[in-house]
């Protein structure tokens, strides 16, 4: 789909989500081989299967078809009834289409301006600047630069600077900066390469016995939200699921040791439990289903120079859905929030467990960071350090739904520090018990997705 049907989808997706009748769509869509089952599955299985989160993802993966993935849409629209849809989207398109070109001004002559007392027999005739007389000013040449006197002319172009480009959600100032920065590899990083990177997902919900670790009821719609996000922005996405301590560590250290030197980035997803962590670099650790901890600290240090040469240089994002400690965070009084993000649909529960006292790697307190901070790496937390992640069970955690949300609308115009900005804002705002995310930024660039 080239960037214009793309940005027109975007445009169109508030009304697409309401109004979209997909139950008639699904076998139109398999006789245009627009989706494959798999894809038409995966759609009706989005986020809570209703009507509103099956369109909204249909509309989004319909940016990931061919380039004639629009006009096959509407046509299935048109085989469907959905004749008011089909009709507000070919003419949406049609009048993209028409947009006139800009009107390059006509070709005009230089027109020579000068002082009362100067009559054009004093100008007609001179070939070279005019000298000042006393009391009588220089002309003054008004016309198109190119057709400037030679001596007038500038002796250093400026360089050219791309023009902004109207990206349907974004602001122009958005999309400039952008490319802007991504053409300066000392201002952005390079996420050049298809696929970009690998992204691994660890997905913990069920936890043994012995662990007094309750099941994480909801963390699947978070995987199944970031396991297509990031596909979406051109990640080979792998996903592990109810992996024990031991196991999460094998994990990493197998992604570790791939070779990624066609690759320009690195994406670790944990959701599971969470606590404190006594830690030199990044606080907070991370349960195996066993019950058995495992340091963030640990997870980042696999990834580093020493561990995962052909990574060195390139940016390794780890997204950490956990808590990070047993504080409920009951928030300060401020002007009044919206009614949805008082109170949630369903009781919302933390992912928190009790910091890790007596024996064992994780008895002392937090110490001060002594270590040299390793580069070209972010670690985002759903939350404070010592404080609770909430998750709905049936919306998923407020983290990730969140992520989610602002990457689709933003990703696209701003780096990753401001999407996470987004993120914190956003998430502060909802429920009784407050919430928000931050991150350890040590990236030394910008970070723009590849769209």
């Amino acid at each position: 789909m080239d960037e214009a049907d793309r940005q027109l989808l975007r445009r169109c997706r508030v009304r697409l989500v309401r109004e979209l009748q997909v139950a008639s769509l699904w076998d139109v869509l398999l006789s245009r081989q627009l989706f494959t089952p798999a894809m038409i599955e995966d759609i009706q299985h989005a986020g809570s299967g209703s009507r509103s989160d099956q369109a909204r993802q249909l509309v989004i993966d319909l940016e990931t078809r061919g380039s004639q993935a629009l006009p096959l849409f509407i046509s299935c629209l048109e085989d469907t009834d959905q004749d008011a849809l089909a009709s507000f989207l070919r003419m949406s398109r049609q009048a993209q289409k028409q947009k006139p070109e800009a009107v390059r001004p006509p070709n005009l002559m230089p027109v020579v301006l000068g002082p009362m007392g100067l009559t054009p027999e004093d100008l007609r005739g001179k070939t070279g600047p005019l000298k000042p007389t006393p009391g009588k000013l220089s002309p003054v040449v008004l016309g198109p630069e190119q057709l400037w006197p030679a001596k007038l002319r500038p002796e250093v172009l400026r360089p050219e600077v791309p023009r902004p480009v109207d990206s349907g959600s974004g602001r122009f100032s958005d999309v400039c900066a952008r490319e802007i920065s991504k053409q300066n590899p000392d201002l952005a990083y390079a996420l050049n390469a298809d696929p970009c990177g690998h992204c691994l997902i660890i997905n913990n919900v069920n936890f043994c016995l012995k662990s007094r670790l309750t099941a994480r009821t909801g963390s699947n719609i978070d995987c199944e939200k970031l396991q297509r996000r990031f596909r979406l922005l051109h990640f080979t996405v792998e996903v592990k699921c109810d992996l024990k301590a031991k196991q999460m560590v094998q994990a990493l250290v197998e992604l570790a040791r791939r070779d990624h030197s066609g690759l320009d980035c690195c994406v670790v997803v944990v959701l599971s439990h969470g606590c404190q962590a006594s830690h030199r670099q990044f606080p907070g650790a991370v349960y195996g289903t066993d019950g058995c901890p495992v340091s963030i600290e640990k997870i980042v240090n696999i990834f580093n120079g020493a561990s995962c040469p052909s990574l060195g240089g390139k940016p390794k994002l780890f997204f950490i859905q956990a808590c990070g400690g047993e504080q409920k965070d009951h928030g300060f009084e401020v002007a009044c929030a919206s009614p949805e993000d008082r109170t949630s649909g369903s009781d919302p529960e933390s992912d928190s467990a009790p910091f890790q006292e007596g024996p064992g790697p994780f008895d002392q307190p937090d110490a001060v960071s002594s270590l040299p901070t390793p580069s070209d790496i972010l670690v985002s937390y759903s939350t404070f350090p010592g404080f609770v992640s909430w998750r709905d069970t049936k919306r998923g955690s407020w983290y990730v739904e969140t992520l989610d949300g602002v990457f689709e609308q933003w990703a696209h115009s701003e780096d990753l520090q401001t999407l996470l900005l987004r993120v914190a804002n956003a998430v502060s705002q909802k429920g009784i018990y407050k919430q928000i995310p931050g991150c350890f930024n040590f990236l030394r660039k910008k970070l723009f997705f590849k769209m």
